[in-house]
């Protein structure tokens, strides 16, 4: 960072430096004097880390431009990551303190500066926020149209329902599975009008399909790539979501569930009926490949992915460009 901003400096002094010069020959140099719009140019190419590192408080006219609300439409911490250790109860992870000192400093730093402008916001699947760092966090980014929290192990229902309820501008939500999907999703139902956007990490089943019939039958868009995903839930939300037009079940594990005691089955191919039901949508992504290097990590690690096994990122993709980070 510093090199960047010697460099910058260096050939804009050089630029102006005729402008600069006063009739005895001397230059007067001020850091007020910087171009604000280049430095928010430039502070465009800073990571979280560099945003929040003090280059505010250089001068005011830095401290300007750091608050400029390009900087700020998205606040991406997804190269944020919890130091933790899973632990048998719950909340089942155990973080460092020293790891939730950094993320509440970095929180602090990034909605101060940010003065209420964050439409995006993304946390690592390896962050484990608190209720509290969530209420502070929901407190001040009004404005929030798109959330990405794909794990919230430390996050009580009360918390994320509070959190709810301030963004009322909500759009898209990327949240792993959870047992209890009701509580949210009503949650999202009566305060996020204009919510049409859903990406699920984690095993999808009747419940939380039978979830999404009940109280987001408008849901346009809905994401359950690498994942468990059984058949009838999938039949449910095709004859149920009316509204949906982009439905992507790349890379999942299909399960048949059979009246017992006949074991559960691995679907390798989509049969005719489902076909024809998806046939209404304006997109219907699938990959059932054995030769799919994605497809085969699904299935190794049946249904629930282990992202932190494979390539840095690879949890951010999706054949969805909307969902895709």
């Amino acid at each position: 960072m510093d090199l960047i901003l010697m460099c910058f400096m260096m050939s804009h002094w050089d630029l102006c430096e005729a402008d600069a010069m006063e009739e005895g020959g001397s230059m007067v140099r001020k850091w007020e004097d910087l171009d604000t719009d280049i430095l928010v140019k430039i502070f465009q190419s800073f990571n979280i880390f560099e945003l929040t590192s003090g280059i505010a408080h250089v001068c005011s006219s830095w401290r300007l431009a750091c608050c400029d609300p390009l900087l700020w439409k998205t606040l991406d911490l997804s190269m944020l990551k919890s130091n933790f250790i899973k632990i048998p109860l719950e909340p089942y992870v155990y973080v460092d303190g020293r790891s939730d000192t950094t993320l509440t400093r970095v929180l602090k730093t990034s909605l101060n500066l940010s003065q209420g402008n964050i439409t995006s916001l993304i946390f690592h699947f390896n962050l484990y926020v608190s209720d509290d760092q969530l209420t502070y966090t929901a407190e001040r980014c009004p404005r929030l149209k798109r959330l990405v929290l794909p794990a919230w192990n430390r996050i009580k229902k009360t918390g994320i329902c509070k959190a709810i309820r301030m963004w009322r501008n909500l759009e898209s939500l990327t949240m792993p599975s959870i047992a209890n999907p009701p509580y949210l999703i009503e949650e999202i139902a009566n305060n996020c009008r204009n919510f049409t956007e859903l990406k699920v990490m984690g095993p999808f089943e009747i419940f939380f399909a039978s979830t999404l019939a009940t109280y987001l039958p408008k849901l346009r868009v809905l994401s359950l790539r690498c994942s468990m995903l059984i058949k009838d839930a999938l039949i449910l939300i095709l004859d149920s979501l009316q509204s949906l037009e982009v439905l992507n079940i790349s890379h999942c594990l299909l399960i048949e569930v059979p009246t017992p005691p006949a074991p559960k089955r691995i679907i390798r191919e989509l049969d005719q009926s489902i076909l024809q039901k998806a046939s209404r949508l304006r997109e219907f992504l699938t990959c059932m490949d054995d030769s799919c290097t994605m497809c085969q990590r699904t299935k190794s690690d049946e249904g629930l992915m282990r992202w932190y096994k494979y390539e840095e990122g690879m949890w951010k993709r999706d054949e969805v460009s909307s969902l895709a980070l």
